[in-house]
């Protein structure tokens, strides 16, 4: 039996074939991975105050001064526009579920609702928010999207330290060197670094040495998804919250804690790390929980737990980083322009209806194959197990917002390609929703009618 991951952990081969049939799966993991694509996050006209080098090439690219692939429309928000939109409604909580809408919902997932966990927050008109969810409290792994409560630790911590001091904050993520170490073994993603110096962008999984400031491995974690990525700002998430404005420590003292701390304390300081944070803003641990690290080395030296989410969690923490209540309002923005794709666009996010929209995203899968008469394993076609899980905030279109709604997926249908269901459900769920907005937006783009011109009243004596 094989269990293949796209976007966390690491691939386990379980199969007990020998032989050809062995070094055949061993190969087609292999593939696997190294054709998984990329999305990436962050405003493009961000390089220079977050230190993020690919930023640096896609601008060059959008002003024509280095050849490349432009972004679409969606894609070109600046930093400042690129913000939280329900500050003003930070008492505002799940309404209750829409019966029709719910049912429009389950028509979309059609004889496949019950592999299904949908949750869906339409703030198109917020003097009528609508929300519906299906199976919104059945939990499953899940998987990459855990990497936001990663980010979620980093900015915890670092709220913790300096609750007064947004610069420090800012310094310790733009001007702190990350070198990766053995925690990032082993991962295939690939990441994207830029090497100024000799104007050349370096596209590979990351190696052991490798540097960068903490800003670009959030951008790693966040973007291509890069479990390495994960891995280290796991590992500096605990240095921060064990050594607080000691941090950083050098590369021995480092060595030392992880190497001499008893593994009991580890796995505490881990769970102080990634667990607390949750609880703290006011989520609900029994329903969503990150429990260990991305990579195989990182649980090996530190023991963890399960992880788990429901669709109905992912909402109600996304709900609150747009409501700014994301350990606070500037932790809440740079989540959020963390989440802005401005890159390559996959799996939900990679919707042809989403093109001029600004999509926010973070999506992750794990499937698993076994042996079965004229079925071959393929990416995101598990057959024992197929979960694909996306978040998304959609401002449609980028920069207006006449269309604005959360989304939360969780899906577990076997033998189908679940990045294009997910692709389908995004593009019939706008498209809904489109129609729902219509009148009212039809109404409120059509010009005023002409007042009606008075005639004037005799004057006496004519």
């Amino acid at each position: 039996m094989q269990t293949f991951t796209a976007g966390i952990d690491v691939v386990v081969d379980q199969c007990s074939r020998p032989g050809r049939a062995r070094l055949l799966l061993i190969a087609m993991v292999a593939g696997l991975f190294a054709a998984t694509p990329a999305v990436h996050a962050y405003p493009i006209d961000a390089y220079e105050s977050t230190g993020i080098g690919r930023l640096e090439v896609m601008s060059r690219i959008e002003n024509g001064t280095l050849k490349g692939r432009k972004q679409p429309k969606g894609a070109l928000l600046t930093t400042e526009e690129v913000d939280i939109r329900l500050t003003g409604y930070k008492d505002m909580e799940l309404p209750p579920v829409d019966a029709a809408f719910k049912q429009q919902i389950e028509g979309l997932l059609g004889g496949y609702v019950s592999r299904y966990g949908v949750s869906v927050l339409d703030l198109s008109d917020m003097d009528n928010p609508r929300y519906a969810e299906v199976n919104g409290n059945v939990a499953r792994n899940p998987g990459s999207v855990g990497k936001i409560v990663v980010a979620l630790g980093i900015f915890q911590a670092l709220a913790d330290l300096y609750p007064d001091d947004l610069e420090a904050r800012w310094r310790i993520m733009r001007d702190t060197e990350i070198i990766a170490d053995e925690f990032i073994i082993s991962d295939s993603h690939t990441v994207r670094m830029w090497d100024r110096e000799n104007e050349k962008l370096i596209r590979r999984p990351l190696a052991v040495d490798d540097r960068g400031s903490m800003f670009e491995f959030l951008d790693w974690m966040a973007s291509p998804s890069s479990n390495a990525a994960a891995a280290t700002l796991t590992k500096h998430g605990m240095l921060l919250t064990r050594f607080g404005v000691d941090y950083p420590v050098s590369e021995t003292m480092s060595k030392d804690y992880f190497a001499n701390t008893p593994r009991a304390e580890l796995t505490d300081q881990l769970a102080k790390f990634i667990q607390s944070p949750v609880t703290r803003n006011g989520l609900d641990l029994a329903q969503i929980r990150q429990g260990s690290f991305f990579t195989r080395t990182g649980k090996r030296k530190v023991q963890g737990t399960s992880s788990y989410a429901t669709s109905r969690s992912l909402m109600e923490m996304t709900l609150k980083m747009e409501q700014g209540l994301f350990v606070d309002e500037f932790s809440s923005r740079e989540m959020k322009r963390l989440l802005y794709v401005t890159e390559r666009r996959i799996r939900y996010a990679s919707a042809p209806a989403l093109a001029s929209s600004a999509v926010y995203f973070k999506s992750g899968s794990l499937y698993k194959c076994e042996p079965e008469p004229d079925f071959v394993c393929k990416k995101y076609h598990g057959n024992v197990r197929n979960f694909m899980n996306s978040v998304a905030i959609v401002e449609s279109p980028a920069g207006e917002r006449k269309l604005h709604y959360i989304v939360t997926l969780m899906s577990n249908v076997l033998r189908r390609n679940s990045a294009v269901d997910h692709q389908t459900f995004a593009t019939r769920l706008h498209r809904l929703i489109e129609t729902h907005h219509k009148p009212r937006l039809e109404k409120e783009s059509a010009p005023a009618a002409a007042a009606p011109v008075a005639t004037p009243a005799p004057v006496a004596g004519e």
